[in-house]
């Protein structure tokens, strides 16, 4: 809900909801009682132009307060309002409600600078009173009866009888005092709705302004992006016509994120800092555009997570991941080519990017892939009991490369890859990393004056021993820093990456560290 407010509440949405109401259509009870809260909410000199949240009976009032001084068009020498909305307490992202109110007030500062947009539909009669009445009442405490013609002064003292009565109970009498009706009380209607039921709002106030609202969300921050991760999209970006981003690097990486390349590949093929492209990476994460992957290497280790039941007993994931993960079947025609269209088949192999492409970008939305057919007589079906049992069959101590050959026959018709990722993205795998640990004491590992004298890198882009400024991993035939890595906190997807070289090169580089554990977690 949401109202406005000046001396008292002039404008609530629904009627009834912070100050009791005599329409029809009013709440029964208010929601909090106003009283307790209302020198924070009718608007004082002291709170203007700062946004100020106020909780209360499980409910959150946030609102703007707006001071605008003009000695010649205002009684009071100034104008100040406060426009406010009403949630729940346990709300946890109010802060996108909060930038609506901010700059609600601000509009409406505006429209009310210009051209009265407030002040013309007050009564001034609303307000005779303001000075003798209690601090936040939000009514009146005490109504003149002014006499009038001879004819109707009966009716007229009738009339505010019946309105002191109404004041000493703290109910408005709609017709004499602020309620339902006019430009005002419209907006705030409209406000309210198309914020509850689209998350934003565009309403034209006159020829030259119009009310802009929209609900941003606010998502908890992304977690790091690191080198060796591997983004996968999960939109189809291709269907934007426009360009999607301003952002330069964002813009030349997206053509490269397939769901198999790391952060730092993408970097090194999009010719762009690693820096700036795992940043631009982590804001797709947090747009949910990409999830982030390990590195898949058929050297690796995964296991079940406790949700394979869930994948176990529902058939529709089962055949969501049967449709995915299923080899799409080829028919190949044979063709006589003239030489020149050898020549052209020649040619279109030097693109291997667009071909790659073209097969990767099945990976953008798996939801979206068409489902295994049920025939039982289709010899390319990938049947959900052959799923169950790959996915069971995964252990702790069981490499990806045996686990392959031990279920050989299971596999004819299923894309290893996409199996892995379908149930690491769904949660029924984890991967199982790899490290090592030096359990001799190494002498001068720690030793930060041979660290500097002897060359060794700290990161890339840090300078040698001898100046040249070439960071460590570039030249990986060279005797490098691994050190560093044996502490048993980077995995082998982190030492493998950072010093660009293989898990071989690196298992025989760290022998020569002596005895050295590798362990599996």
């Amino acid at each position: 809900m949401l109202f406005l407010s000046r001396f008292r509440v002039l404008h609530q949405v629904p009627e009834g909801s912070v100050t009791p109401s005599t329409s029809p259509s009013a709440l029964q009870n208010p929601l909090f009682h106003f009283p307790s809260i209302s020198a924070y909410i009718i608007p004082r000199q002291e709170f203007c132009d700062r946004l100020v949240t106020t909780c209360t009976n499980h409910y959150r009032v946030i609102g703007f307060p707006v001071c605008i001084e003009d000695e010649t068009k205002y009684n009071r020498n100034e104008f100040i309002f406060n426009f406010a909305l009403v949630l729940d307490e346990d709300v946890s992202d109010w802060g996108s409600y909060a930038s609506v109110v901010r700059k609600l007030g601000r509009l409406l500062r505006a429209l009310e600078e210009q051209g009265g947009f407030l002040s013309k539909e007050e009564d001034p009669r609303w307000f005779e009173d303001d000075e003798d009445e209690g601090e936040g009442n939000g009514v009146e405490s005490d109504t003149k009866v002014k006499g009038q013609e001879q004819g109707d002064g009966h009716v007229e003292a009738k009339d505010k009888l019946c309105e002191q009565d109404n004041a000493d109970s703290g109910i408005w009498d709609i017709g004499s005092v602020p309620g339902s009706g006019g430009k005002v009380y419209a907006l705030c209607e409209m406000i309210l709705e198309d914020l509850n039921n689209y998350c934003e709002c565009m309403i034209p106030i006159d020829d030259s302004n119009t009310i802009n609202l929209k609900l941003f969300p606010t998502h908890p921050p992304p977690a790091p992006v690191y080198a060796w991760h591997v983004p996968l999209l999960r939109i189809d970006l291709s269907s934007f016509s426009s360009t999607i981003s301003s952002d330069l690097t964002l813009t030349r990486i997206l053509p490269y994120i397939n769901g198999t390349r790391s952060v730092s590949h993408i970097s090194q093929l999009a010719d762009t800092d690693l820096s700036l492209t795992r940043k631009a990476v982590q804001h797709l994460v947090y747009y949910g555009c990409v999830i982030l992957l390990d590195i898949f290497q058929f050297g690796a280790i995964y296991a079940p997570t406790s949700e394979i039941s869930d994948f176990i007993v529902d058939e529709n994931i089962q055949a969501e991941c049967a449709g995915y993960v299923r080899i799409p079947r080829m028919s190949l025609k044979p063709a006589v080519r003239t030489g020149s269209e050898a020549d052209g088949s020649r040619d279109e192999s030097d693109e291997p990017l667009s071909r790659e492409r073209s097969h990767e970008e099945q990976d953008v939305d798996m939801e979206e892939e068409g489902e295994s057919s049920d025939d039982e007589s289709d010899p390319y079906r990938v049947s959900k009991e052959s799923l169950v049992r790959l996915y069971t069959s995964l252990k702790q101590g069981l490499t990806l490369r045996n686990w392959c050959l031990e279920n050989f026959e299971l596999l004819t018709r299923v894309d290893v890859r996409r199996l892995i990722t379908f149930g690491v993205i769904k949660g029924y795998l984890y991967r199982v990393h790899k490290y090592a640990i030096v359990n001799s004491c190494l002498p001068g590992v720690n030793d930060e004056t041979k660290r500097r004298k002897g060359g060794w890198v700290e990161g890339p882009g840090y300078a040698n021993g001898d100046g040249n400024g070439t960071g460590f991993g570039s030249d990986p035939g060279r005797e490098l820093p691994l050190a560093r890595y044996l502490d048993g906190v980077h995995s082998f997807d982190e030492i493998c990456t950072e010093l660009r070289m293989s898990e071989k090169d690196a298992m025989e580089k760290i022998k020569g560290f002596g005895e050295v554990q590798i362990i599996h977690r």
